[in-house]
């Protein structure tokens, strides 16, 4: 699988890996798009704005509440693990488009968040933030100051927290390998994050199950799970 870079792993000192919905697929997260796409009839990617949250905030936080249970008990899969693992043998930094946090409960140390995290809450209004990983009493949810909270998550039309983008370019400019792993490649402007790479001239590494929008671009695709794959290529490092 990994058998054309066997030669080079002992060049790649910096990975940056930038992760999708697909790898937490892997631990029963469902995803946006496709048949996991919709909840009750509604359309998951129309929740997902700040129009719906205003215009019908219970609705919006009944399904939040459904994903932050599915999503607190979850647990990392082997495609988490060996990222976590490959700290062990290089510098490594998560760039991740997901919310779930399972980097982070892989024991990952390095994990920026494009998309925020459903684990935070933050108010409508004023400057509180939290994590809070138990059920609300009430729904939808009021801070301290009298107005609604939210969950701490980027959705479709906002922009992207603007320090954490800053860090995540650094890193993709700094590194050798950059392995895009579970993602479609089709939101902006994530999607762009390899190209800032190739112009570094990092090698690129896809995996996925399916083609995506830059499978082109790479210079190895791997067609599997990131369970299945990232397994493998961490043994690769263990060798070397």
């Amino acid at each position: 699988m990994f058998e054309p870079i066997r030669e080079q792993i002992k060049d790649f000192r910096k990975i940056v890996f930038v992760t999708g919905a697909g790898i937490s697929q892997e631990s029963g997260i469902p995803t946006f798009r496709g048949k996991d796409g919709l909840w009750r009839n509604y359309d998951a990617m129309q929740l997902a704005t700040i129009d719906a949250f205003y215009q019908n905030p219970k609705l919006v936080w009944e399904w939040y509440n459904e994903r932050r249970k599915n999503i607190i008990a979850a647990e990392p899969n082997f495609g988490h693990i060996a990222i976590t693992e490959l700290e062990k043998y290089a510098e490594v930094v998560v760039v991740t488009q997901n919310i779930d946090g399972l980097h982070q409960k892989s024991g990952s140390s390095r994990v920026l968040e494009l998309h925020g995290s459903i684990l935070k809450i933050k108010c409508t209004v004023c400057d509180f933030r939290e994590e809070i990983l138990t059920e609300f009493s009430e729904n939808p949810p009021y801070c301290k100051c009298g107005n609604l909270l939210r969950p701490e998550v980027v959705w479709f039309g906002e922009p992207l927290p603007q320090d954490v983008w800053q860090e995540s370019i650094k890193h993709i400019n700094q590194c050798d390998l950059m392995v895009i792993a579970g993602t479609s490649l089709v939101v902006s402007p994530a999607n762009i994050l390899p190209i800032y790479a190739k112009q570094n001239k990092a090698f690129l590494i896809e995996v996925n199950p399916k083609d995506t929008e830059m499978s082109s671009e790479m210079d190895l695709v791997i067609r599997d799970t990131s369970a299945n794959a990232l397994p493998k290529f961490l043994s690769l490092f263990k060798e070397k």
